[in-house]
Formats: structure tokens, C-alpha cells, sequence
């Protein structure tokens, strides 16, 4: 039995994109095109970046990975305006949905749900023991 080698952060990339198409057509049994995209989005005041958020596309799928403003600065729309513009930019490149997940029943659901989103699942003691809500928003 050959022997597993537990690896440095980024040390398999190589490997993974060799392989990426392939793989994925395996798993979805079609041959998948696949073009993964992150997009980080930020707002900033006087140089510093007071709210942020970071999506991922991938197969006509948008995915909201993170979403923070600063503490002080929240109640000012910011959060909101950083989901709009994600979606503008998952409009442009055809995304039918928007997708994130998110604690269930905390205050970040209730924000996505002021933005237009619906629960879509509720995974129970998903991640560190608690549920988690997979919320999505339909673009088209």
C-alpha cells in the first residue's frame, strides 16, 4: 500500500487542475465545462476596507463564500450593496441562482432574507454542531 502524504497549502494545485475536468465529469456522469471564478468585492473608507464580500461562480451557480462589515459601520446599507453588486456580477455571467449558507435562525439569515432570499434546506448540527441554512435566490 503506498504510503499518504499529508501536504502543504497549495502544494497539490498542480495536481487539481490537471485533473479538474475529468473529475467533475465523473461525478456529474457528462462531460462538464467547468469555469470557476472568485470575485472579491470591497468597500473602504479613508484606505480601509470597512465591508467585504467574496464570490464564487461556477457552473451558471454564484455562491456567496463571505460577507462582513465592520461592527461600526453596520446598519448603513453596506452589506446590502455589496449582495446587489454580486448579483449584477452574477447576472453578467448568467448565474439562475445565488446561494449561501449560513447558521440558521442568527441574525446573517434574517439579513440574506431581507435581501430576497428563501430557505432552501436546513442542514442539522452541520457545522460546528449547530444547523445550518442553505438560503438561494433565483436571478432569472
Amino acid at each position: 500500500m503506498p504510503e499518504i502524504d499529508v501536504t502543504q497549502p497549495g502544494e497539490l494545485d498542480p495536481f487539481w487542475a490537471h485533473i479538474d475536468r475529468d473529475w467533475r465529469s465523473e461525478l456529474w456522469e457528462f462531460r462538464v465545462v467547468w469555469h470557476e471564478q472568485t470575485h472579491d468585492l470591497a468597500i473602504r473608507d479613508a484606505g480601509a476596507t470597512i465591508a467585504a464580500l467574496r464570490l464564487r461562480i461556477a457552473a451558471s451557480l454564484a455562491h456567496v463564500s463571505a460577507l462582513y462589515v465592520v461592527p461600526e459601520r453596520r446598519r448603513e446599507g453596506l452589506g446590502r450593496a455589496l449582495a446587489v453588486r454580486a448579483e449584477e456580477i452574477a447576472n453578467y455571467f448568467n448565474c439562475h441562482k445565488m446561494t449561501v449558507e449560513v447558521f440558521d435562525g442568527r441574525a446573517a439569515q434574517r439579513f440574506f432574507e431581507r435581501c430576497g432570499y428563501k430557505t432552501e434546506a436546513v442542514l442539522p448540527q452541520h457545522t460546528f454542531k449547530l444547523d445550518v441554512a442553505v438560503l438561494r435566490k433565483f436571478l432569472l
